[in-house]
């Protein structure tokens, strides 16, 4: 379930309590947690919203949305392909109460430093993420962002001489493991990963 900046930092406020979605069937399970940019939210209910044309203002404002008129579009029916399962091109209106659920757990992590040990396990999980067709690449990665923290990622890719968001999707798996950091604009290596390019470094020499 997309759930934008703005929304997860309100629903972390406690001033977006609620989402509305259009599915075939609730795409989200109860209970569960999503991470978000502003950590955790966790689906506290799923209901079918069996007459969405009376939701009121008061829905809209819960959920985020500046007036009733605009949820009411966002959450008209819309003409979708056979194949499509689009979020807004489902049969059903769903109510998904919502509620901050804790921090970003790659937050504590990317700020520990790992013992050898750790660093061990972090290099085998890299060795993993190596292992594709072009070849070996997390380190490279890693020593990129070292080398120009804050860099926009656009320039970066340049620089690298690949493409913007394959390599958006590379550094995302490495954040997973607490190895790098996002900013609005561009990245840096954390802790965790100066550690690990360190822990690289002597096991060389």
């Amino acid at each position: 379930m997309l759930i934008s900046k703005p929304v997860a930092e309100a629903i972390r406020a406690g001033t977006v309590t609620q989402a509305f979605r259009r599915w075939d069937a609730p795409r989200v399970k109860v209970g569960g947690v999503q991470l978000t940019p502003a950590g955790l939210v966790r689906f506290d209910s799923v209901s079918r919203v069996r007459d969405p044309d009376r939701l009121t203002e008061q829905d809209a404002r819960k959920a985020g949305v500046k007036d009733l008129a605009t949820l009411q579009k966002f959450l008209a029916p819309r003409e979708r392909k056979p194949s499509s399962r689009g979020g807004r091109g489902g049969d059903t209106v769903y109510r998904i109460r919502l509620s901050w659920s804790g921090e970003d757990p790659r937050i504590a992590l990317r700020e520990s430093v790992p013992d050898d040990t750790t660093l061990g396990d972090i290099a085998t999980r890299l060795q993993r993420l190596d292992a594709r067709p072009t070849g070996a690449w997390t380190r490279e990665i890693l020593e990129w962002i070292r080398d120009n923290p804050r860099v926009v990622s656009k320039e970066l890719a340049a620089l690298r001489g690949v493409e913007l968001l394959p390599m958006k999707v590379d550094i995302r798996k490495l954040k997973a493991l607490g190895l790098t950091i996002s900013h609005d604009v561009g990245y840096e290596l954390s802790p965790r990963g100066t550690a690990y390019l360190e822990w690289l470094e002597r096991r060389r020499s």
